[in-house]
Parts: structure tokens; C-alpha cells; sequence
């Protein structure tokens, strides 16, 4: 199993927490901790998630998939191996 942190930032939008709990899931990732932030302010949206890939799925494997969620809501998205 490899620990991986992705951390997020984008416009703030309904759908964005669940769209990236769902991608995880289905790549067989366990979500281990998740911190979010909305600035209202700014608008800005803000998420920290520590997970686990279960199923052995590679970080290259999850940044391409997780690119049209990144672009759906034009977010700036990185994964870390946190291993």
C-alpha cells in the first residue's frame, strides 16, 4: 500500500468534495484524513486528503485520471507519494 497527500485549489463549487471522494474510491484508494477550507472571501476553495492505494494503483496512474475532474472544475490538483 502507498500513502499519497493530494491537495487541491480551485473556484469554489458544488460537487468538488464528492467528485473527488468518488475518483478515490474507484481507483481503490481509502481516504485516512481530509481537510477542507472555503475562503469566502476570495471565493477559493481549499482541500488537503491523506489516502491509501489499496489496490496498488501508481501516481501517474491517479494524476491522468484524475485530470477531468481537475478540469471540470479548473482546479489546481498535485498528489504527493507521502510513503
Amino acid at each position: 500500500m502507498t500513502h499519497y497527500v493530494l491537495t487541491v485549489s480551485c473556484k469554489s463549487a458544488r460537487g468538488i468534495v464528492a467528485a473527488i471522494a468518488t475518483f478515490l474510491a474507484g481507483q481503490g484508494c481509502n481516504i485516512v484524513d481530509s481537510s477542507q477550507f472555503d475562503d469566502l472571501d476570495t471565493g477559493k476553495f481549499f482541500m488537503r486528503i491523506s489516502f491509501i492505494s489499496e489496490e496498488g494503483v501508481g501516481q501517474a496512474d491517479l494524476v491522468e485520471g484524475l485530470r477531468p475532474i481537475a478540469e471540470k472544475f479548473q482546479m489546481d490538483a498535485e498528489i504527493h507519494d507521502a510513503t
